[in-house]
C-alpha cells in the first residue's frame, strides 16, 4: 500500500474516513505483559530507547494485538537533552532526573555538535520500523515540544508548578530564550532525520503547554511549533505535522490558526462540539478519550467511544486518547476499543 493510501495519512491530508483511523498514545507500554518482559531484557528505560532491536519489538507489540493504523516510534522526549549533554536518568518511582539548568552558566555544558551521533540508535529504530510495520500502517516520528522539554531541563525532572522554569523565563529572559533557540534547532534537526529514516508523519508533544499564561503561550508554545512545522513543510514537503498542546483550553484555536500544523491532538478536557466547530473546520483533529475510561471498561467505555465518534466522525479525524495509556489498563479493554472503532459505521 502506498503511503498516500494509508488510512492514517489520508485522514491527516483532510479526508473523512468511516471508520476513522486510530492509534493510542503510549500504545506500547507497561500495560502489556510482553512489553514488561522486553523492558526487563533491556535493563533501564533509556537502554530500551537506545536499543534499536528491542525498541522496534516494543513498537510492534501493540500492532500485533490491536491492528492500529499507525505505529509511533518508541523513544522518549528527553533523549534531546541527553544528546545535548545534560545526562538523563530514570529512577524507579521518581521518573526522570536531570542536573537542573538554573543560570546562563549551566547552558555552557550543552552542545549540539554530537546530537546525531548520540541519537543514531533512535534513527536506526525508525529505519527498522519502516521495514517491519504492516503495509497499511503509517509510521509516526515524534519529539517533545521545546517548552515541555525545557521544563524538565530547568526543573531537573517533573514538576507540579514549573516554578523554576517560569522564574528563569521571567527573571533571566535572555538565558531562557537561548535555551529555547537551542531546543528548536536540535528538535528540528532530530525530526528531519527521523523523516529521512522513514517517519511518515510527526507528532510534537507539548504536554505542559497549559501551564503558561496567554502571552507566554503564544511565544513559547505557538512560536516554536510554528518554526518546527514550517521547517518540516519546507525541507520535507508532504510530511504532516500533528501538534498536541495539552491543556491549552481556548488557546487551542490560536494554536491551530497560527502554527500551520496539519492536525491537532485534543486533550480529554476539550469539548467535542467546540472542537468540531472551531478546530476541525481548519485541520484534522485527533483524540480524545479519557485514558481512565480505558481502565474502567464496560458500558462507560463504549459510551465514551461512541460520543467521540458521533461528534468528530463527520470530518477529518483520527481516534485516540486525550493523553497516554496508563499502566493499570487491562489489555482486553484496549481490544474492546479497537473492535468498536473498527466496526463503526456512522
Amino acid at each position: 500500500m502506498t503511503a498516500s493510501r494509508k488510512p492514517f495519512l489520508r485522514a491527516l491530508a483532510g479526508e473523512t474516513l468511516t471508520p476513522p483511523p486510530f492509534w493510542l498514545m503510549r500504545q506500547a507500554g507497561r500495560y502489556l505483559p510482553e512489553y514488561r518482559a522486553t523492558r526487563t531484557q533491556a535493563g533501564s528505560f533509556l537502554d530500551l530507547c537506545y536499543n534499536p532491536e528491542l525498541a522496534v519489538e516494543v513498537t510492534l507489540q501493540p500492532l500485533r494485538r490491536y491492528g492500529f493504523d499507525a505505529a509511533i516510534l518508541f523513544s522518549d522526549i528527553l533523549v534531546i537533552p541527553d544528546a545535548l549533554g545534560q545526562r538523563v536518568a530514570f529512577k524507579e518511582g521518581e521518573g526522570p532526573v536531570l542536573p537542573p539548568i538554573r543560570s546562563a552558566r549551566d547552558l555552557e555544558g550543552l552542545d549540539i555538535s554530537g546530537l546525531h551521533q548520540h541519537l543514531a540508535p533512535v534513527y536506526a529504530t525508525v529505519a527498522g520500523l519502516s521495514k517491519a510495520i504492516p503495509a497499511s500502517t503509517a509510521l509516526i516520528g515524534f519529539s517533545g515540544a521545546p517548552w515541555t522539554v525545557a521544563t524538565y531541563m530547568i526543573e531537573g525532572g517533573g514538576s507540579k508548578d514549573f516554578s523554576h522554569a517560569k522564574r528563569l523565563m521571567w527573571s533571566e529572559p535572555e538565558t531562557f530564550a537561548r535555551l529555547m533557540e537551542l531546543l528548536v534547532e536540535a528538535t528540528g534537526q532530530y525530526l528531519i532525520r527521523q523523516i529521512d529514516n522513514g517517519a511518515e508523519a510527526i507528532q510534537i508533544f507539548d504536554t505542559w503547554a497549559g501551564a503558561l499564561p496567554e502571552t507566554e503561550f503564544r511565544r513559547w508554545v505557538i512560536g516554536p511549533a510554528r518554526a518546527l512545522a514550517e521547517r518540516i513543510h519546507a525541507e520535507r514537503p508532504g510530511v504532516p505535522v500533528i501538534g498536541f498542546p495539552r491543556g491549552a483550553g481556548i488557546l487551542y484555536e490560536a494554536y491551530v490558526a497560527e502554527t500551520g500544523i496539519d492536525a491537532v491532538g485534543l486533550d480529554t478536557a476539550v469539548p467535542l462540539d467546540w472542537a468540531a466547530d472551531k478546530l476541525q473546520t481548519r485541520c484534522t483533529v485527533q483524540g480524545n478519550l479519557d485514558p481512565i475510561l480505558l481502565v474502567a471498561g464496560g458500558e462507560a467505555l463504549d459510551a465514551g467511544i461512541d460520543r467521540i465518534l458521533k461528534a468528530l466522525g463527520k470530518g477529518p479525524f483520527v481516534f485516540n486518547l486525550g493523553h497516554g495509556i496508563v499502566p493499570p489498563t487491562p489489555p482486553e479493554n484496549v481490544a474492546r476499543l479497537a473492535e468498536r472503532v473498527k466496526t463503526w459505521r456512522g
